[in-house]
């Protein structure tokens, strides 16, 4: 009975970390949903492809898979690529997610770069009282929805309005800006955001903004790896320290 009535708090403290998620969300879902009615597929496949993918970027080259030839290992060595991103995100989440029992599948599931930054700068800063399970699954259910139905929104409306994309993919960058702003306003210590500009910038330069993002994040793995023990001095306290993880 406890968790039945633990999630109503945890939605309560979930939804105003969502809030930039769903800004951005509303605007480039529902141009998604546009996109693909344009090109041809009916209301419920930007719809469908959102609730079974949920990969933004990925959504968007899908769109081009299908009105190509059947090339089964194509389209998975493509989608391996673009999304490869996820797999430093589910490690640095080891931990987080370790001993929720059924809610780490649909943890996982919805992991995506929003949910993955509002949990990582929410998590430190949890209402008291709010069940941890509970309130990062409401952030992943709630960014999950935004996205979903805003595609389904654009499906249904279609072709039937003039609406111009060209422009808003900058309102996920912006929201990332703010994210990172409000994440360095409230720490401390900037050391691992240093590191990923200083890695992220550095990759840049080297690799070209079509292939810098796998490289930057095995820098900034290796860097995390590495230097683990100090970084736990200066952002973990005392209490989660000695007991060696986070504070459930």
């Amino acid at each position: 009975m406890r968790q039945q009535h633990a999630c109503w708090p945890a939605l309560r403290a979930a939804f105003p970390y969502t809030t930039p998620i769903l800004a951005g969300f509303v605007f480039l879902g529902f141009a998604y949903g546009v996109y693909m009615n344009v090109m041809g597929f009916p209301f419920y496949y930007p719809f469908l492809l959102a609730l079974v993918i949920f990969g933004g970027s990925l959504e968007f080259v899908a769109v081009s898979m299908l009105l190509s030839p059947f090339a089964p290992l194509a389209t998975f060595l493509l989608a391996l690529l673009i999304q490869a991103r996820h797999l430093f995100y589910g490690l640095s989440l080891f931990d987080t997610y370790r001993g929720l029992g059924w809610k780490r599948f649909f943890l996982i599931y919805g992991l995506c770069d929003e949910t993955f930054s509002i949990i990582f700068s929410a998590k430190r800063r949890l209402p008291e009282g709010v069940d941890r399970g509970w309130f990062m699954l409401w952030i992943t259910w709630l960014d999950e929805a935004y996205w979903v139905f805003s595609a389904l929104l654009g499906g249904l409306v279609g072709g039937a309005l003039p609406f111009d994309t060209a422009g808003l993919g900058f309102v996920m960058t912006a929201m990332f800006v703010v994210i990172f702003i409000e994440q360095w306003l409230n720490e401390c210590y900037h050391a691992t955001a240093v590191l990923g500009l200083v890695a992220a910038g550095s990759c840049l330069a080297v690799f070209g903004a079509q292939s810098f993002m796998i490289p930057a994040m095995l820098v900034i793995l290796s860097a995390l790896l590495l230097g683990r023990r100090p970084l736990e001095r200066y952002y973990l306290p005392e209490s989660d320290q000695a007991g060696g993880r986070e504070t459930r």
